[in-house]
């Protein structure tokens, strides 16, 4: 688990010398992807303004593409990112998964863990047998 809430960019990619968050498929790009937050203005319940920062993915024009929740998403275009999403990366059968500081609370600490943030779960998931 990475908590990325300590920079307003991450690189994501093969390329190990300048990737933030290193994926080692050979499906993907040496620098496949860019994860960042932007603050945002929003209008809370009561009809106030207030900012937010906002958690967004772009492909970088990837070989094989970078998929949000199982569905390839376009080239060079940003897309916000929700809670729970679940972000891949080329063929690789590794998910990604956004998590919120809240939801955090509900995970097993793991040792050294007191920040809060949103943080990126990293699962392995095993291909499918057929």
């Amino acid at each position: 688990m990475y908590q990325i809430h300590r920079q307003s960019a991450y690189l994501i990619g093969r390329e190990r010398a300048i990737c933030d968050l290193p994926v080692d498929h050979p499906s993907c790009s040496k620098q496949h992807a860019v994860l960042q937050y932007r603050l945002m203005d929003y209008k809370r319940d009561n009809g106030t303004m207030g900012r937010r920062v906002v958690p967004y993915i772009i492909d970088l024009g990837s070989a094989n593409g970078t998929f949000l929740n199982n569905q390839k998403i376009d080239s060079q275009r940003y897309y916000e990112l929700q809670e729970n999403d679940v972000i891949k990366f080329g063929f690789s059968t590794r998910e990604y998964v956004l998590l919120h500081e809240d939801s955090a609370n509900n995970l097993e600490p793991t040792e050294g863990y007191e920040d809060e943030g949103t943080e990126i779960k990293q699962e392995a998931v095993d291909p499918p047998k057929g």
